[in-house]
């Protein structure tokens, strides 16, 4: 395999060389010609961290981009950072409850819940400057909202273990259910996982969380998301789903490795 050593890098160590002046010119002319009218439909950033389905050990941040498609379907770009040179490192997708007992039992293990993040104060809504009181009351109505979706996260970049460029299939990520599920990827716990995050962003998590604490609990329906397999690897033993077990991507399908877990 050649080495891209002697090729250029940018700040995130992508290689490439910078941006010429004939793509610059370009990108200021397709933005007063072009209709980027998907794009401009983001009316959120949200903020929070993803654990890998197949390996709770490893989790990453992401910065989600949000807009609504209806009522009950929201879809996020998902990127490493909210700077301008942000690497675009996964899709989500969340739905209301009434849609999510619509799928297939198959389906519903893809998908994970939002309850924990919100109520723990991991997830947040990154404002530009300190929040005023006024934000952190949109905040917390916004979070009334989130608490009861449904998720399912691909990504496609895994920048934690410091890929250089996507490599791989695409991977299933699923949301922190409990202090103790963050300590299996940050031994710290929550409060040093989200440190720098919060330091970066100016919020405090916890404070967050007590002003959620009204949120009432979320109802979980019936049949297996993510968050049962989760639950159940841990009561079962972690050896008992692994990497082949889990739902991978091939073609238009999903298939399961060559072990598929009794209970699923």
């Amino acid at each position: 395999m050649a080495s891209s050593s002697h090729i250029p890098r940018d700040s995130n160590n992508i290689p490439g060389d910078p941006l010429s002046t004939k793509s610059r010119v370009l990108e200021t002319g397709a933005s007063i010609v072009q209709d980027f009218s998907p794009v401009k439909q983001v009316c959120a950033h949200l903020n929070a961290f993803h654990v890998y389905a197949d390996d709770p050990t490893r989790c990453v941040e992401a910065n989600h981009y949000c807009s609504h498609v209806t009522e009950d379907v929201r879809q996020c770009l998902l990127y490493d950072s909210p700077k301008p040179n942000a690497r675009l490192i996964g899709v989500e997708y969340m739905v209301t409850p009434r849609l999510f007992v619509t799928l297939p039992p198959e389906e519903r293990k893809l998908w994970h819940t939002h309850e924990y993040e919100v109520k723990s104060g991991l997830l947040i809504l990154p404002a530009p400057s300190v929040p005023s009181a006024a934000w952190e009351a949109a905040e917390t109505a916004e979070m009334h909202d989130i608490a009861p979706l449904y998720g399912k996260v691909y990504h496609f970049w895994q920048v934690d273990r410091g890929d250089q460029l996507p490599i791989g299939p695409p991977m299933l990520m699923g949301s922190f259910l409990s202090e103790e599920k963050v300590k299996k990827a940050h031994p710290g716990g929550l409060k040093s996982l989200l440190a720098e995050r919060d330091a970066r962003f100016g919020v405090n998590h916890e404070q967050k969380a007590e002003k959620r604490k009204d949120i009432p609990p979320v109802d979980k329906h019936p049949g297996m998301c993510i968050d049962t397999i989760f639950a159940l690897r841990q009561m079962m033993g972690d050896m008992l789903i692994t990497r082949n077990q889990m739902p991978m991507v091939s073609g238009a399908t999903l298939e399961y490795g060559p072990t598929k877990p009794p209970f699923l």
